[in-house]
């Protein structure tokens, strides 16, 4: 795929996916409407959560943005399974954990919680990881393996799913 396709079909994509989970379904939930993450603490605690939630924000954006654009420029692809990479992305944040899309929707709702003072979130944010962990053991780790085979397997092997590891991996 060339890069003008990808670059489309990856936005459209992020505007589906993650723009519905990360950002439409927790604006459903919570209107954008604060309330106190820990009611009854004191004013610096609720400032203090409020400014690990913005940080948890941009940080996850930060990431998301980064890594659909991986998948344009070194994948030659979109995340989507309907139009995906042409070649194994293992660039940018891939190089220190396997799915990192999906760590930094995660990241950005539980930023949102903490920002917004709405616990809500957080089991909104764990009802989300549960299903995607599914789908990434049953149908896109079988499908990366079956399409690059002891590539995906060398890099399956090097760099965790979940938990970033601090040294990038070097294919």
């Amino acid at each position: 795929m060339r890069r003008t396709p990808a670059a489309l079909g990856s936005a459209v994509f992020f505007a589906l996916a993650p723009g519905t989970v990360a950002g439409l379904v927790p604006w459903l939930i919570t209107r954008w409407e604060t309330g106190e993450a820990l009611p009854g603490a004191p004013y610096w605690t609720q400032t203090a959560l409020r400014l690990a939630g913005a940080a948890l924000v941009v940080a996850g954006a930060a990431v998301l943005v980064r890594s659909f654009a991986g998948f344009v420029v070194e994948g030659l692809g979109t995340p989507a399974p309907i139009a995906p990479p042409e070649r194994l992305v293992v660039g940018g944040m891939y190089r220190h954990v396997r799915n990192p899309m999906y760590v930094a929707v995660l990241t950005t709702i539980a930023g949102q919680a903490l920002l917004l003072g709405r616990p809500v979130l957080l089991l909104y944010g764990a009802a989300v990881a549960v299903p995607v962990a599914a789908f990434v053991r049953w149908y896109e780790e079988p499908t990366l393996h079956r399409k690059f085979g002891a590539e995906y397997d060398r890099y399956r092997a090097a760099v965790p799913a979940w938990w970033p590891r601090l040294h990038a991996y070097e294919p």
